[in-house]
Parts: C-alpha cells; structure tokens; sequence
C-alpha cells in the first residue's frame, strides 16, 4: 500500500494537475505561440538551470531570466536552484499564464519560495526594453513555431541585456524537422528550417554544449550558449 501523501505532497500534486490542465487548454487555443503538448518535465527543467548551480562566483548573486515561462513547470526547478539574493524574472506574453504564475508566486508551496525575488513580466521578451542585466537566461520559447525573422529579434535581445560571460540555454523538441518535411505543407517545413538556421548560427557562434533529454514529452534538445566575456 502506498504511503499517504503529506499536505504539502498532495498540495504541489494538486497544482501541476493544475499547471497541466491550463497548459493543454491554452495549448490547444494557441499552439503557435505555447509549441508543445505538455509541460516541460523536471528532467528538462534542470538541464536548462545548469549555470544557475555552475557558477563562476559562488558567492555572487544571479539575475536570471525565464522566457516563456508558460505556467511554471521550468520556474519551479530554477527556484530550486537559486541561492539567496538570487532574482527571477518570468516573461511569458499569455495573459492566462502570466496570470497563473502570479498567482502561484503567492500560493504554490514551490514557486512562493522565490515570492520576494521573482517577478512576473507579461509581455513579449523583446518589450522588455534594453535597460536590463542578466547572468542567465533560460528561454522557453518554441522557435520551431517563429519566422527566422522574430527568431534573429529575440536572440539578439537576450545577447543585448546578457552580461559578458552570462550563459543562454534553449531548447526544442527532437525530430521536429524530419516530421513536418514528411506530413506538414511545404511553406511551413521551410519557415521552421529557416528558423533552425538561425539557431545554429548562433549555436555555432556561441555555443559551449548541447544535451539531449529524453525524460520529456516529446524528447527534447538543449542548447547552451556564453557570451564572450569581452566583444
């Protein structure tokens, strides 16, 4: 027989089904701009916070950064992983998420840990504006789903408030090309290859590492980048 679960167990149970329940809706009204099937699982979550632990000085203070925050699967693991006087910006432009996650910064029994040093930001990434600084940003975003255009704006923004040495991890899912250049109309497989063209040269630019993370529904890659500590 299983153990009974905690008050705390079953609260944080009940709150990813919540999570799961909201993402699948929204994900169904608005599959362009959420590009998934399901939340991001705690396998992804935590090789995308890998340089919020890897830190050059452990003794400094992060400024991190979530882009497309959704509705928090990927924040809860980060929060995991800050350290006092560590800050959390979550950007996620759906006014349902965005709404969701202010709302579990003062109710989940994860999230709230980070309640005086998170704060949700509904708006586009690129709307931030330029007078920001980040150590880490961990960007959520489907690219796979943007014009090569709005892919180039939005790397170019994260590289813009990046500290020199900051590190940038995003991901995707596995096999997506391959899928759509068999089932999807041509204009749309040449759209996200345009945009996978982008990634890979910032990848090639920039990047330090990529993982693979299987434990996710779909399979998913991940890609790490640094910004030069001196241009």
């Amino acid at each position: 027989m299983a153990a009974p679960q905690t008050p705390l167990q079953s609260t944080g149970l009940d709150s990813r089904l919540r999570d799961a329940g909201l993402f699948l809706r929204q994900a169904f009204r608005t599959f362009r701009a959420t590009g998934a099937v399901a939340p991001s699982s705690r396998a992804l979550g935590h090789a995308l916070a890998r340089f919020v632990d890897e830190r050059e000085d452990p003794g400094a203070p992060l400024s991190i950064m979530e882009g497309g925050a959704g509705t928090g699967a990927v924040s809860r693991v980060i929060v995991e992983h800050m350290r006092k006087g560590d800050t959390l910006d979550l950007v996620e432009s759906n006014p349902e998420f965005a709404g969701h996650l202010a709302e579990l910064l003062a109710t989940d029994p994860e999230l709230s840990a980070a309640a005086d040093s998170a704060t949700v930001h509904q708006a586009l990434v690129t709307d931030l504006g330029p007078d920001r600084s980040y150590d880490v940003i961990v960007s959520g975003l489907p690219f796979a789903n943007f014009t090569a255009e709005e892919v180039r704006e939005i790397l170019e923004y994260y590289f813009s408030v990046l500290r020199p040495g900051g590190h940038l991890s995003l991901f995707g899912y596995l096999y997506t090309k391959q899928v759509k250049a068999v089932i999807a109309p041509r204009e749309d497989y040449l759209r996200q290859a345009r945009s996978s063209w982008v990634v890979e040269e910032w990848v090639n630019r920039y990047g330090i590492g990529t993982e693979r993370v299987m434990a996710n529904i779909p399979p998913a890659w991940i890609h790490h980048l640094r910004k030069p500590a001196a241009d």
